[in-house]
Protein backbone atom coordinates (compact mmCIF):
# COMPACT_ATOMS: atom_id res chain seq x y z
CA UNK A 1 0.00 0.00 0.00
CA UNK A 2 1.15 3.43 -0.86
CA UNK A 3 2.06 5.70 2.20
CA UNK A 4 -0.75 8.21 -0.13
CA UNK A 5 -3.92 5.32 0.03
CA UNK A 6 -2.62 5.08 3.94
CA UNK A 7 -2.76 8.32 4.61
CA UNK A 8 -6.32 8.79 2.87
CA UNK A 9 -7.84 5.88 4.83
CA UNK A 10 -6.63 7.59 8.14
CA UNK A 11 -8.46 10.70 7.03
CA UNK A 12 -12.19 8.89 6.80
CA UNK A 13 -11.59 6.71 10.23
CA UNK A 14 -13.69 8.43 13.08
CA UNK A 15 -11.82 10.69 15.62
CA UNK A 16 -13.30 12.45 18.28
CA UNK A 17 -11.76 15.61 17.04
CA UNK A 18 -13.28 15.04 13.73
CA UNK A 19 -16.84 13.61 13.67
CA UNK A 20 -18.53 16.59 12.07
CA UNK A 21 -16.49 15.50 8.89
CA UNK A 22 -16.34 11.63 9.27
CA UNK A 23 -20.78 12.72 9.39
CA UNK A 24 -20.22 14.43 6.55
CA UNK A 25 -17.95 11.78 4.65
CA UNK A 26 -21.35 9.52 5.53
CA UNK A 27 -23.59 12.05 4.16
CA UNK A 28 -21.44 12.15 0.79
CA UNK A 29 -21.40 8.27 0.80
CA UNK A 30 -25.27 8.20 1.15
CA UNK A 31 -26.01 10.73 -1.54
CA UNK A 32 -23.97 8.96 -4.08
CA UNK A 33 -25.76 5.90 -3.17
CA UNK A 34 -29.04 7.43 -3.43
CA UNK A 35 -28.58 9.08 -6.48
CA UNK A 36 -26.91 5.38 -8.22
CA UNK A 37 -29.61 3.38 -6.87
CA UNK A 38 -32.32 5.82 -7.92
CA UNK A 39 -31.05 5.46 -11.17
CA UNK A 40 -30.92 2.31 -11.77
CA UNK A 41 -33.87 1.41 -10.27
CA UNK A 42 -35.89 4.17 -12.69
CA UNK A 43 -33.80 3.31 -16.01
CA UNK A 44 -35.11 0.22 -15.56
CA UNK A 45 -38.37 1.02 -14.53
CA UNK A 46 -38.52 2.67 -17.73
CA UNK A 47 -37.17 0.26 -19.81
CA UNK A 48 -39.92 -2.33 -18.68
CA UNK A 49 -42.03 0.20 -19.53
CA UNK A 50 -40.65 0.45 -22.78
CA UNK A 51 -40.57 -3.40 -23.07
CA UNK A 52 -44.17 -4.07 -22.13
CA UNK A 53 -45.63 -1.22 -24.64
CA UNK A 54 -43.67 -3.25 -27.51
CA UNK A 55 -44.74 -6.47 -26.56
CA UNK A 56 -48.52 -5.48 -26.31
CA UNK A 57 -48.14 -3.42 -30.11
CA UNK A 58 -46.15 -6.29 -31.46
CA UNK A 59 -48.92 -9.20 -30.16
CA UNK A 60 -51.55 -7.25 -32.10
CA UNK A 61 -49.40 -5.82 -35.22
CA UNK A 62 -47.20 -7.69 -37.01
CA UNK A 63 -43.02 -6.97 -37.14
CA UNK A 64 -43.16 -5.50 -40.79
CA UNK A 65 -45.82 -4.76 -43.65
CA UNK A 66 -45.87 -4.80 -46.83
CA UNK A 67 -48.09 -3.10 -49.17
CA UNK A 68 -48.81 -1.91 -52.35
CA UNK A 69 -48.33 1.01 -54.07
CA UNK A 70 -51.11 0.68 -56.47
CA UNK A 71 -54.54 1.33 -54.18
CA UNK A 72 -56.52 -1.34 -55.46
CA UNK A 73 -54.27 -3.74 -53.05
CA UNK A 74 -51.96 -6.61 -53.59
CA UNK A 75 -53.55 -9.40 -56.04
CA UNK A 76 -51.26 -12.19 -56.22
CA UNK A 77 -50.36 -12.10 -52.09
CA UNK A 78 -49.64 -15.83 -52.38
CA UNK A 79 -47.30 -15.94 -54.45
CA UNK A 80 -45.51 -12.61 -52.72
CA UNK A 81 -46.00 -14.14 -49.19
CA UNK A 82 -43.94 -17.26 -50.46
CA UNK A 83 -41.37 -14.86 -51.78
CA UNK A 84 -40.91 -13.14 -48.33
CA UNK A 85 -40.82 -16.27 -46.50
CA UNK A 86 -37.63 -17.38 -48.51
CA UNK A 87 -36.20 -14.69 -46.93
CA UNK A 88 -33.87 -15.32 -44.25
CA UNK A 89 -35.11 -14.61 -40.85
CA UNK A 90 -38.75 -14.81 -41.47
CA UNK A 91 -41.03 -16.57 -39.28
CA UNK A 92 -44.07 -16.57 -40.98
CA UNK A 93 -46.13 -14.05 -43.67
CA UNK A 94 -49.71 -13.59 -43.80
CA UNK A 95 -52.03 -11.58 -46.25
CA UNK A 96 -54.45 -9.19 -44.64
CA UNK A 97 -57.00 -6.39 -45.06
CA UNK A 98 -57.48 -3.49 -43.50
CA UNK A 99 -59.98 -0.96 -43.66
CA UNK A 100 -62.60 1.32 -41.56
CA UNK A 101 -66.23 0.95 -40.99
CA UNK A 102 -68.95 1.61 -38.39
CA UNK A 103 -70.38 -1.20 -36.26
CA UNK A 104 -74.22 -0.79 -35.14
CA UNK A 105 -75.98 -2.77 -31.99
CA UNK A 106 -79.17 -1.63 -31.71
CA UNK A 107 -78.61 2.37 -30.57
CA UNK A 108 -74.79 2.22 -30.42
CA UNK A 109 -72.70 3.03 -33.43
CA UNK A 110 -68.89 2.88 -33.40
CA UNK A 111 -66.53 3.86 -35.77
CA UNK A 112 -63.52 1.39 -35.42
CA UNK A 113 -60.92 -0.27 -38.00
CA UNK A 114 -61.57 -3.79 -38.73
CA UNK A 115 -59.20 -6.36 -40.18
CA UNK A 116 -59.38 -9.41 -42.43
CA UNK A 117 -57.48 -12.06 -41.36
CA UNK A 118 -56.32 -15.67 -42.06
CA UNK A 119 -56.98 -17.06 -38.49
CA UNK A 120 -54.60 -20.04 -39.09
CA UNK A 121 -51.50 -18.36 -40.05
CA UNK A 122 -52.39 -15.47 -37.34
CA UNK A 123 -51.99 -17.86 -35.12
CA UNK A 124 -48.70 -18.55 -36.28
CA UNK A 125 -47.34 -15.01 -35.99
CA UNK A 126 -48.99 -12.65 -33.37
CA UNK A 127 -50.87 -13.26 -29.44
CA UNK A 128 -54.32 -12.81 -31.37
CA UNK A 129 -55.36 -16.23 -30.16
CA UNK A 130 -53.34 -15.64 -26.66
CA UNK A 131 -55.51 -12.24 -26.13
CA UNK A 132 -59.09 -13.77 -26.51
CA UNK A 133 -61.01 -14.01 -23.25
CA UNK A 134 -63.85 -15.09 -25.01
CA UNK A 135 -64.18 -17.31 -27.87
CA UNK A 136 -62.40 -18.93 -30.27
CA UNK A 137 -60.08 -17.67 -33.06
CA UNK A 138 -61.12 -20.85 -35.65
CA UNK A 139 -64.74 -19.32 -35.14
CA UNK A 140 -63.77 -16.99 -37.50
CA UNK A 141 -63.53 -19.41 -40.60
CA UNK A 142 -66.78 -20.53 -40.08
CA UNK A 143 -70.24 -19.08 -40.64
CA UNK A 144 -72.09 -18.87 -37.43
CA UNK A 145 -75.78 -19.59 -37.23
CA UNK A 146 -78.22 -16.32 -36.57
CA UNK A 147 -81.21 -15.83 -35.89
CA UNK A 148 -84.40 -18.17 -37.81
CA UNK A 149 -86.02 -16.20 -40.22
CA UNK A 150 -89.09 -18.58 -42.20
CA UNK A 151 -87.49 -21.56 -40.46
CA UNK A 152 -84.18 -21.98 -42.02
CA UNK A 153 -80.94 -20.42 -40.15
CA UNK A 154 -79.17 -17.18 -41.32
CA UNK A 155 -75.20 -18.51 -41.61
CA UNK A 156 -73.19 -14.95 -40.73
CA UNK A 157 -69.94 -14.84 -41.11
CA UNK A 158 -68.20 -14.22 -37.57
CA UNK A 159 -66.49 -11.27 -36.27
CA UNK A 160 -64.02 -10.84 -33.07
CA UNK A 161 -64.41 -7.29 -31.31
CA UNK A 162 -61.79 -5.73 -28.58
CA UNK A 163 -63.14 -5.81 -25.02
CA UNK A 164 -63.30 -2.33 -24.76
CA UNK A 165 -65.42 -2.11 -27.97
CA UNK A 166 -67.31 -4.84 -27.10
CA UNK A 167 -68.63 -3.21 -23.72
CA UNK A 168 -69.26 0.16 -25.90
CA UNK A 169 -71.64 -1.17 -28.16
CA UNK A 170 -73.22 -3.35 -25.48
CA UNK A 171 -72.46 -6.66 -27.32
CA UNK A 172 -72.34 -10.33 -25.86
CA UNK A 173 -71.07 -13.63 -27.47
CA UNK A 174 -73.65 -15.00 -30.40
CA UNK A 175 -74.95 -10.83 -30.71
CA UNK A 176 -75.65 -9.80 -34.26
CA UNK A 177 -73.85 -6.38 -35.14
CA UNK A 178 -74.08 -4.40 -38.49
CA UNK A 179 -71.30 -3.56 -40.50
CA UNK A 180 -71.36 -0.08 -42.55
CA UNK A 181 -68.79 0.78 -44.76
CA UNK A 182 -68.33 4.67 -45.92
CA UNK A 183 -68.04 3.45 -49.42
CA UNK A 184 -71.64 3.69 -51.00
CA UNK A 185 -72.69 1.57 -53.85
CA UNK A 186 -75.07 3.10 -56.69
CA UNK A 187 -78.56 1.01 -56.77
CA UNK A 188 -81.92 2.54 -58.60
CA UNK A 189 -83.32 4.21 -55.32
CA UNK A 190 -79.85 6.29 -55.48
CA UNK A 191 -76.07 5.89 -53.20
CA UNK A 192 -77.01 3.86 -50.25
CA UNK A 193 -74.48 2.30 -47.65
CA UNK A 194 -72.90 -1.25 -48.12
CA UNK A 195 -74.36 -3.11 -44.84
CA UNK A 196 -74.02 -6.89 -43.38
CA UNK A 197 -74.79 -8.33 -40.39
CA UNK A 198 -72.01 -10.16 -38.54
CA UNK A 199 -72.18 -12.67 -35.67
CA UNK A 200 -69.62 -12.12 -32.30
CA UNK A 201 -67.62 -14.98 -32.01
CA UNK A 202 -64.83 -13.45 -29.42
CA UNK A 203 -63.84 -10.77 -27.58
CA UNK A 204 -59.86 -9.72 -27.35
CA UNK A 205 -58.00 -7.97 -24.68
CA UNK A 206 -54.26 -7.00 -26.22
CA UNK A 207 -53.78 -4.36 -22.76
CA UNK A 208 -53.34 -1.70 -25.20
CA UNK A 209 -57.05 0.67 -25.22
CA UNK A 210 -56.73 2.11 -28.69
CA UNK A 211 -56.68 -1.43 -29.65
CA UNK A 212 -58.78 -3.10 -27.25
CA UNK A 213 -61.65 -0.12 -28.50
CA UNK A 214 -61.01 0.38 -32.26
CA UNK A 215 -60.25 -3.04 -33.35
CA UNK A 216 -62.10 -5.60 -34.76
CA UNK A 217 -61.20 -8.44 -36.96
CA UNK A 218 -63.35 -10.63 -39.27
CA UNK A 219 -61.60 -13.38 -42.11
CA UNK A 220 -60.12 -12.78 -45.46
CA UNK A 221 -63.07 -14.08 -47.42
CA UNK A 222 -65.65 -12.16 -45.47
CA UNK A 223 -63.31 -8.65 -45.63
CA UNK A 224 -63.15 -9.85 -49.42
CA UNK A 225 -66.55 -10.33 -50.12
CA UNK A 226 -67.52 -7.02 -48.21
CA UNK A 227 -65.13 -4.51 -49.25
CA UNK A 228 -65.62 -6.12 -53.02
CA UNK A 229 -61.89 -6.90 -52.97
CA UNK A 230 -62.50 -9.83 -55.10
CA UNK A 231 -58.90 -11.86 -54.87
CA UNK A 232 -57.14 -8.62 -53.40
CA UNK A 233 -55.36 -7.88 -49.87
CA UNK A 234 -54.20 -4.77 -48.69
CA UNK A 235 -50.83 -6.03 -47.93
CA UNK A 236 -49.09 -8.45 -46.35
CA UNK A 237 -47.88 -8.92 -42.55
CA UNK A 238 -44.48 -10.55 -41.52
CA UNK A 239 -43.27 -11.93 -38.09
CA UNK A 240 -39.73 -12.39 -37.83
CA UNK A 241 -37.18 -14.28 -35.32
CA UNK A 242 -35.82 -11.71 -33.91
CA UNK A 243 -37.69 -8.44 -33.32
CA UNK A 244 -34.41 -6.32 -33.68
CA UNK A 245 -33.32 -7.49 -36.52
CA UNK A 246 -37.21 -6.07 -38.48
CA UNK A 247 -35.50 -3.24 -39.66
CA UNK A 248 -32.37 -4.90 -41.61
CA UNK A 249 -34.84 -7.80 -42.96
CA UNK A 250 -37.61 -4.81 -44.33
CA UNK A 251 -34.95 -3.61 -46.39
CA UNK A 252 -33.86 -7.00 -47.69
CA UNK A 253 -37.58 -7.93 -48.28
CA UNK A 254 -38.10 -4.53 -50.15
CA UNK A 255 -34.89 -5.47 -52.24
CA UNK A 256 -36.30 -8.58 -53.26
CA UNK A 257 -39.91 -7.55 -54.01
CA UNK A 258 -39.03 -4.41 -55.53
CA UNK A 259 -41.18 -1.94 -57.09
CA UNK A 260 -44.42 -1.66 -56.61
CA UNK A 261 -44.12 -2.72 -53.06
CA UNK A 262 -43.24 -0.74 -50.18
CA UNK A 263 -41.92 -2.87 -46.89
CA UNK A 264 -42.16 -1.11 -43.45
CA UNK A 265 -40.69 -2.38 -40.03
CA UNK A 266 -42.66 -2.19 -36.90
CA UNK A 267 -40.02 0.74 -35.68
CA UNK A 268 -40.47 2.94 -38.37
CA UNK A 269 -44.53 2.92 -38.05
CA UNK A 270 -44.00 3.99 -34.03
CA UNK A 271 -41.12 5.67 -34.59
CA UNK A 272 -42.45 8.61 -32.77
CA UNK A 273 -43.63 6.91 -29.64
CA UNK A 274 -40.74 4.92 -29.39
CA UNK A 275 -38.81 8.29 -29.62
CA UNK A 276 -40.48 9.49 -27.11
CA UNK A 277 -39.79 6.87 -24.77
CA UNK A 278 -35.85 7.33 -25.10
CA UNK A 279 -36.53 10.99 -24.69
CA UNK A 280 -38.35 10.84 -21.41
CA UNK A 281 -35.35 8.09 -20.30
CA UNK A 282 -32.62 10.45 -21.51
CA UNK A 283 -33.77 13.16 -19.42
CA UNK A 284 -35.00 11.31 -16.29
CA UNK A 285 -30.92 10.09 -16.50
CA UNK A 286 -30.06 13.58 -16.29
CA UNK A 287 -32.48 14.67 -13.93
CA UNK A 288 -31.13 12.02 -11.14
CA UNK A 289 -27.77 12.51 -11.93
CA UNK A 290 -28.53 15.71 -10.52
CA UNK A 291 -28.28 13.55 -6.95
CA UNK A 292 -24.72 12.50 -7.53
CA UNK A 293 -24.18 15.82 -8.62
CA UNK A 294 -25.29 17.23 -4.98
CA UNK A 295 -23.25 14.47 -3.70
CA UNK A 296 -20.57 15.43 -5.54
CA UNK A 297 -20.56 19.46 -3.42
CA UNK A 298 -20.78 17.65 -0.38
CA UNK A 299 -17.53 16.00 -1.16
CA UNK A 300 -15.58 19.60 -1.93
CA UNK A 301 -17.41 20.44 0.92
CA UNK A 302 -16.39 17.36 2.73
CA UNK A 303 -12.25 18.09 1.53
CA UNK A 304 -12.44 21.55 2.19
CA UNK A 305 -13.02 21.05 5.61
CA UNK A 306 -10.37 18.20 6.35
CA UNK A 307 -8.00 20.16 4.33
CA UNK A 308 -8.37 23.24 6.90
CA UNK A 309 -7.82 20.73 9.77
CA UNK A 310 -5.01 18.87 8.63
CA UNK A 311 -3.26 21.87 7.34
CA UNK A 312 -0.64 21.10 9.93
CA UNK A 313 -0.18 17.47 9.09
CA UNK A 314 0.14 19.02 5.45
CA UNK A 315 2.74 21.17 6.32
CA UNK A 316 4.61 18.27 8.09
CA UNK A 317 4.33 15.78 5.45
CA UNK A 318 6.16 19.01 3.16
CA UNK A 319 8.78 19.67 5.26
CA UNK A 320 9.79 16.00 5.24
CA UNK A 321 10.04 15.74 1.50
CA UNK A 322 6.49 15.17 -0.17
CA UNK A 323 6.17 16.54 -3.11
CA UNK A 324 2.94 18.71 -4.31
CA UNK A 325 1.73 15.77 -6.29
CA UNK A 326 1.61 12.75 -3.43
CA UNK A 327 -0.64 15.57 -1.23
CA UNK A 328 -3.12 16.13 -3.96
CA UNK A 329 -2.86 11.81 -4.38
CA UNK A 330 -3.99 11.92 -0.93
CA UNK A 331 -6.87 13.94 -1.07
CA UNK A 332 -7.96 13.11 -4.13
CA UNK A 333 -7.91 9.30 -3.46
CA UNK A 334 -9.79 10.00 -0.39
CA UNK A 335 -12.94 11.61 -2.94
CA UNK A 336 -12.42 8.70 -5.08
CA UNK A 337 -12.76 6.46 -2.15
CA UNK A 338 -15.88 7.93 -1.23
CA UNK A 339 -17.38 7.77 -4.30
CA UNK A 340 -16.27 3.96 -4.84
CA UNK A 341 -18.79 3.05 -1.98
CA UNK A 342 -21.25 5.43 -2.47
CA UNK A 343 -21.57 3.72 -5.82
CA UNK A 344 -20.99 0.08 -4.53
CA UNK A 345 -23.66 0.43 -1.95
CA UNK A 346 -25.93 2.41 -4.50
CA UNK A 347 -25.64 -0.09 -7.05
CA UNK A 348 -25.95 -3.41 -4.54
CA UNK A 349 -29.44 -1.72 -3.41
CA UNK A 350 -30.31 -0.86 -7.11
CA UNK A 351 -30.05 -4.62 -8.22
CA UNK A 352 -31.96 -5.75 -5.07
CA UNK A 353 -34.41 -3.52 -5.38
CA UNK A 354 -35.54 -4.31 -8.96
CA UNK A 355 -36.38 -7.59 -9.04
CA UNK A 356 -38.61 -7.33 -5.96
CA UNK A 357 -40.27 -3.46 -7.04
CA UNK A 358 -43.83 -5.08 -7.01
CA UNK A 359 -43.48 -6.60 -3.74
CA UNK A 360 -42.12 -3.34 -2.37
CA UNK A 361 -44.99 -1.80 -4.22
CA UNK A 362 -47.48 -4.08 -3.14
CA UNK A 363 -46.35 -3.21 0.56
CA UNK A 364 -46.96 0.29 0.08
CA UNK A 365 -50.39 -0.29 -1.25
CA UNK A 366 -51.54 -2.61 1.87
CA UNK A 367 -49.70 -0.02 3.99
CA UNK A 368 -50.94 2.99 3.35
CA UNK A 369 -54.25 1.81 1.62
CA UNK A 370 -53.76 3.23 -1.67
CA UNK A 371 -53.68 1.69 -5.32
CA UNK A 372 -50.19 3.06 -7.10
CA UNK A 373 -50.82 1.68 -10.33
CA UNK A 374 -54.89 1.30 -11.24
CA UNK A 375 -55.06 -1.20 -13.46
CA UNK A 376 -58.69 0.17 -15.31
CA UNK A 377 -56.27 3.31 -16.27
CA UNK A 378 -52.33 1.88 -16.91
CA UNK A 379 -53.52 -1.48 -17.78
CA UNK A 380 -50.98 -2.91 -16.07
CA UNK A 381 -51.37 -6.05 -13.82
CA UNK A 382 -47.93 -5.89 -11.94
CA UNK A 383 -45.10 -2.92 -12.61
CA UNK A 384 -43.01 -3.95 -14.89
CA UNK A 385 -38.91 -3.53 -14.58
CA UNK A 386 -36.38 -4.80 -16.67
CA UNK A 387 -32.47 -4.62 -15.24
CA UNK A 388 -30.21 -3.17 -18.00
CA UNK A 389 -26.79 -4.27 -17.45
CA UNK A 390 -25.23 -1.74 -20.30
CA UNK A 391 -27.10 1.66 -18.43
CA UNK A 392 -26.10 0.68 -14.83
CA UNK A 393 -22.28 0.06 -15.87
CA UNK A 394 -22.40 3.92 -17.50
CA UNK A 395 -24.38 5.08 -14.58
CA UNK A 396 -21.21 3.47 -12.10
CA UNK A 397 -18.41 4.79 -14.35
CA UNK A 398 -20.32 8.38 -14.24
CA UNK A 399 -20.61 8.58 -10.81
CA UNK A 400 -17.19 7.43 -10.24
CA UNK A 401 -15.61 10.02 -12.44
CA UNK A 402 -17.80 12.89 -10.79
CA UNK A 403 -16.83 12.14 -7.34
CA UNK A 404 -12.89 11.86 -8.41
CA UNK A 405 -13.56 15.12 -10.38
CA UNK A 406 -15.31 17.10 -7.52
CA UNK A 407 -12.07 15.72 -5.58
CA UNK A 408 -9.66 17.51 -7.78
CA UNK A 409 -9.98 21.16 -6.58
CA UNK A 410 -9.55 20.53 -3.03
CA UNK A 411 -6.60 18.39 -3.19
CA UNK A 412 -4.65 20.67 -5.73
CA UNK A 413 -5.18 23.47 -3.24
CA UNK A 414 -3.75 21.17 -0.58
CA UNK A 415 -1.01 20.75 -2.67
CA UNK A 416 -0.35 24.35 -2.91
CA UNK A 417 0.12 25.10 0.70
CA UNK A 418 3.45 26.12 1.82
CA UNK A 419 4.62 24.44 5.07
CA UNK A 420 5.92 27.86 6.23
CA UNK A 421 1.70 28.90 6.69
CA UNK A 422 0.86 25.78 8.27
CA UNK A 423 3.24 25.43 11.06
CA UNK A 424 3.43 29.76 11.64
CA UNK A 425 1.64 29.10 14.20
CA UNK A 426 2.65 26.32 16.04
Amino acid sequence: MSYELFVSLRHLRTKRSSKFISLNTWISIGGVALGVMALIVVIAVMSGFGKDLRDKILGTNSHVVVKSLNRSGIENYEKVAEAIRQVKGVRTAAPFIMNQVMLVHESNVSGIVVRGIDPEREAGGSDLGKNLVAGDLEALSAPAAGDKEAGAPVARPGIILGKELAMRLGVRLGSAVSMISPASRVTPVGLIPKMKLFSVVGFFESGMFEYDANLAFISIPAAQKFFSMENRVTGVEIWVDAIDEASRISKEIQDTLGFPYHARDWMSMNRNLFNALQLEKVVMFIILILIILVAAFNIISTLFMLVMEKTKEIAILKAMGASGISIMKIFSLQGLIIGLVGTLLGAIGGFLIVPNLNEIVGFIEDRFGITAFPKDIYYLDKLPSEIQYMDSLLIVIFSIVICFVASLYPAWRASRLKPVDGLRYE
